[in-house]
């Protein structure tokens, strides 16, 4: 699914929006900023989750092993050249989670409980009427599974192994280790959004600080490598040189990929999260919503990549791979070989929390799909599947996730393209309050 075409949906539409907007998003972060402080916040407007609980929640559904293993996967196959075209795909992928995220909260619609909800399904059948339904129904189905626990549990599951137990997991183990995390994950799933924006909240800001801490111990204490890091970044952005052996577009493909997966720009994911934020200013959320590429692509990830790049974890020819290729690097930054322990630290909670934001997203689009009375049928399965997760193979569970998330581009970037102008519209209005 992952080809020239739906580069140029995500990439090249994602420069459109940004042109189109005239890069007026950009020029509002501080704004942005203070929107998620709650100086605009109101208990009075529609929606259920303040700005910051909104953004929170976005952010634990990218935050995580996406930041940990996908940056790791990235260079594992397209080299180091993968981090520039992630770098872009975040670069873009601000103006598009702000017109997304904007659309989400400015065509709200009502399940079948009367619920206000937001999301592109809703946005197309709000916005686009009747016979845009199919491409509503195509994002609901493709986000169903392209949220579905299984990489995430099967990361987590072998970092743990890999970090506690110097045998490695059998897989009754694993099994154990996944009814564990599929009960933490189930007592919050099965509370409301309300509950997921309180955890997310708590968790999200502290691992974030938590992890920074770790990677500018690693680049401090290898800081002769950081520029060395950067050259070879550019160097191998246009030059072809992948890893598996490939040609450029393989680098191009492997960065942009696993960037959409890092902060799922394009993707349409993350405005289920916004689209339940408590405002009646639709530019506002979208305007929150900008910050998370900035905060999970453009940092997060650039700092996985210079650690991996910095201790030289890229360089044997028989390296680990995925979040063993991460841990590996950290073992070797930090003294005692602490670094696979400290990573799992901070990886346990942000992939519990990932796994917690992704029950809410499929639960969302079964209630779309199914009528929300219907929407706990979703959440039993979920919850086997963290089981399953634990115990498959990776290739196999990442997929399917990746497979799912190029699919749900095609009905966001869609209905987004074609109601750019409304987003426009609004933006000029409230741009013009604030002066």
């Amino acid at each position: 699914m992952w080809g020239p075409a739906l580069i140029v949906l995500l990439v090249g539409g994602g420069l459109f929006l940004a042109i189109y907007s005239r890069f007026r998003p950009y020029l509002h972060f501080k704004h942005a900023v203070d929107i998620v402080r709650g100086k605009f916040d109101d208990s009075d407007d529609a929606g259920d989750i303040p700005h910051f609980q909104a953004l929170s929640t976005a952010l634990s559904g990218t935050l995580g092993l996406g930041n940990v293993a996908g940056v790791a996967a990235a260079l594992s196959a397209g080299g180091p050249g993968a981090i520039f075209w992630m770098w872009v795909t975040a670069m873009v992928g601000i103006a598009t989670k702000f017109y997304t995220c904007t659309l989400a909260v400015m065509y709200r619609g009502r399940d079948s409980k009367g619920h206000l909800q937001g999301g592109p399904m809703y946005v197309i059948r709000e916005a686009l009427g009747p016979h845009w339904r199919p491409l509503a129904v195509l994002f609901a189905v493709a986000a169903l599974f392209g949220t579905l626990p299984v990489f995430q549990a099967n990361q987590l599951v072998q970092l743990i192994g890999e970090s506690a137990f110097d045998g490695g997991l059998t897989t009754m183990h694993k099994g154990i280790i996944g009814s564990i995390i599929m009960l933490m994950v189930a007592i919050v799933v099965l509370g409301d959004i309300r509950r997921v924006g309180q955890v997310t909240a708590r968790f999200v800001p502290a691992m974030v600080v938590f992890y920074f801490g770790l990677c500018a111990y690693i680049l401090l204490s290898h800081a002769d490598q950081i520029l060395p890091a950067f050259e070879a970044i550019f160097a191998n952005a246009f030059s072809g040189q992948s890893i598996a052996g490939g040609a450029l577009g393989t680098v191009i493909m492997q960065g942009v990929s696993r960037g959409a997966f890092s902060n799922e720009a394009g993707i349409g994911t993350e405005a289920l999260a916004h689209g339940a934020a408590k405002t009646d200013e639709p530019v506002r959320e979208g305007l929150v919503a900008m910050m998370g590429p900035a905060i999970d692509t453009l940092l997060v990830c650039t700092c996985t990549a210079l650690v991996i790049l910095v201790t030289g974890a890229l360089e044997p020819v028989d390296r680990a791979v995925g979040v063993s290729l991460t841990a590996a690097a950290f073992d070797t930054g930090l003294p005692g070989g602490s670094g696979s322990v400290l990573l799992l630290f901070m990886v346990f909670f942000l992939s519990v929390s990932t796994m917690i934001s992704f029950g809410y997203y499929g639960c969302k689009c079964f209630g779309f799909l199914a009528g929300a009375e219907r929407q706990h049928w979703w959440m039993w399965f979920y919850f086997a599947l963290i089981f399953v997760g634990s115990i498959a193979s990776f290739k196999t569970v990442s997929g399917l996730v990746f497979g799912m998330y190029a699919v749900m581009a095609i009905p966001t970037m869609a209905s987004t393209l074609r109601l750019a102008p409304r987003v426009n519209a609004a933006s000029r209005t409230y741009f013009k309050k604030l002066r």
